[in-house]
């Protein structure tokens, strides 16, 4: 019976996924890998170029972050969110821009000695239903630093820990100073979707996070609420955390 209520979830979480995905919209969350010593030509040619292209296909940008630190990529990686009105159009979008002429003429120009960049990775991300509404702009004491966390759960997790989220582990956040941004669920199964839950923060500096982080840790309406939520055994297997400056163009900041 514990099996077969296991798959029920699953299958019901992957219907909420497979319903955020027709109805949009989606938010696409990239990473590009520089060439050594070619992220500032990569910068270059976004801040010039490629967003006015995206502005063009109907792709919103949402923001661009270089990560603060070196295991994350610090010095060598593009980290950027942009919405698409679905998935289908998403697909549209991307096949627009990559036939724009203004577009091949720009990499071709940029790529002159070679290619800028090695790798690019693509997550397809539907928004939580607890998640608040994500848009461009400036935030309380910008510019501000922000977190991306993943949280990877047990297989029929994923409901539980969005619980915990949805009320009330987000109003423990705001109590100790972070503010939130946007939560998420991965589309694809390669990428985690139905045990992942991939959310972002913001913080007035990098000491403030850590500050912030400490005080949610040891709140004690916090712990209680950890203790209750996993008296079945723990909600999550693994998290990561990146550490992200917003670009001097990116519109979130």
């Amino acid at each position: 019976m514990k099996t077969l209520l296991s798959h029920f979830v699953l299958m019901l979480a992957a219907t909420a996924f497979l319903s955020a995905a027709d109805n949009g919209p989606v938010y696409e969350l990239r990473t590009y890998t520089a060439a050594p010593g070619r992220l500032d030509d990569v910068l270059a040619r976004f801040r010039d170029h490629t967003i006015a292209i995206f502005n063009r296909h109907g792709m919103v940008s949402i923001g661009y972050w270089v990560p603060q630190d070196a295991a994350d990529g610090a010095g060598e990686k593009l980290v950027y969110v942009l919405q698409h009105p679905s998935r289908e159009d998403a697909a549209k979008n991307w096949a627009a821009f990559r036939a724009d002429p203004e577009w091949q003429a720009v990499s071709k120009a940029s790529e002159a000695h070679g290619k800028i960049v090695t790798h690019t990775e693509s997550v397809f991300l539907a928004p939580a239903d607890f998640s608040p509404a994500l848009k461009a702009g400036s935030g309380p004491g910008a510019p501000r630093v922000f977190e991306l966390r993943t949280y990877t759960t047990p297989e029929g997790k994923l409901p539980e820990l969005d619980a915990r989220f949805r009320s009330p582990e987000r109003s423990y956040f705001v109590r100790h100073g972070m503010m939130e941004v946007g939560y998420f669920h991965p589309l694809d199964a390669a990428n985690g979707a139905g045990h992942t839950l991939v959310y972002m923060l913001a913080h007035a500096s990098r000491a403030a996070a850590a500050t912030s982080w400490v005080g949610f840790r040891a709140d004690p309406d916090w712990v209680t609420l950890k203790a209750t939520s996993e008296k079945n055994g723990p909600l999550t297997t693994k998290t990561a955390s990146v550490f992200l400056t917003p670009t001097d163009f990116s519109p979130l900041k």
